[in-house]
């Protein structure tokens, strides 16, 4: 292995054992599901005097506001409130807070927070106050990666002046605490590669933990938090047992927003917060997932169970339809 690794960096004195390097193969790359999308013709500029004219205009034109927004990927989004600032000499997310109302103003000013902003600010709501939002909390830091967890660590001690962890451990009791400190950790396995023994050790013992109350916590909280997706997809199979969040994130989402919309009501937080969220990410497999899962379009359910301009900047973050 040395051999062949030196081979490719050290030339020989004698030229007649050069060996040519072998070129190296470029990963391809990973295949993007979101749903949003860099702007082509992106003019940071432009985009800010659009929005300021909308914002000033005499009744506020939303349909441009939302027209901009659901048309920027988050990147170009940091661009514009960059430029809106210096032009205007005031926040892009206060002007809009001053013209727009309710569940279009809570949108767009999700969509103004750069991702790991927008979970700790997620994160901070969810255990503030009396009553801690668990499932809030479980979506979040069972379905980010690795490196978002230490991203999300880092800005909340930034913004809230204090560890994540001791929220955690403040706001969250016993077995529970246990699980979303492991989550915390930030130690899962992201490859791809699956250990079929490992499997059928973990599907024994997930199997065991469906009907067994006298289980080790310990050991099922560090199967579900430590292993990849294909392997806890694995497990899964093996054992017949399902753990959504864990190995089939755009079903676990599906099913969320598809509660979200069942039934009298809308719970508007959970759709805009998974909808803003998903959109760079994987939006598109939620998508096809849904319409598997429930024999609906997605889109259908938001002109349903929602209106106007904010009804359009849901529908703008579920792509072209």
């Amino acid at each position: 292995m040395f051999k062949k690794f030196f081979n490719n960096i050290i030339h020989t004195k004698d030229s007649d054992n050069k060996k040519v390097p072998e070129p190296v193969k470029e990963k391809p790359k990973p295949k993007y599901y979101g749903t949003v999308t860099p702007h082509p013709d992106f003019d940071a500029s432009k985009d800010a005097g659009v929005l300021r004219s909308a914002i000033q205009s005499k009744g506020v034109d939303e349909d441009v506001i939302v027209a901009v927004l659901a048309k920027r990927n988050n990147e170009q989004r940091q661009k514009i409130k960059t430029v809106y600032e210096a032009s205007v000499g005031k926040k892009l997310e206060q002007s809009l807070k001053d013209v727009l109302r309710s569940h279009l103003e809570d949108a767009c000013l999700a969509l103004l927070m750069p991702p790991a902003h927008y979970d700790a600010h997620l994160l901070q709501k969810a255990t503030k106050g009396l009553g801690t939002d668990e499932n809030v909390l479980v979506e979040i830091l069972a379905t980010r990666s690795n490196r978002e967890i230490e991203n999300i660590k880092r800005v909340f001690k930034e913004e809230y002046k204090t560890e994540l962890e001791e929220v955690i451990k403040d706001e969250t009791t016993g077995d529970f605490t246990k699980a979303l400190l492991a989550m915390l950790s930030a130690k899962k396995d992201e490859g791809e590669k699956v250990d079929l023994e490992l499997a059928q050790k973990d599907a024994k013992i997930l199997f065991e933990a469906s009907g067994n109350s006298k289980i080790n916590v310990s050991t099922f909280i560090e199967i579900l938090t430590s292993r990849s997706g294909p392997q806890l997809k694995k497990s899964e199979f093996e054992s017949r047992q399902t753990v959504k969040c864990a190995w089939n994130m755009p079903a676990f989402f599906a099913e969320k927003l598809h509660n979200s919309m069942k039934g009298s009501g809308t719970r508007d937080n959970t759709l805009i917060r998974i909808l803003v969220s998903r959109s760079e990410v994987d939006l598109k497999k939620i998508i096809e997932e849904y319409k598997a899962m429930f024999g609906r379009r997605l889109q259908e359910d938001i002109q349903q169970d929602t209106k106007g301009d904010y009804q359009q900047i849901l529908l703008g973050l579920c792509g072209p339809h």
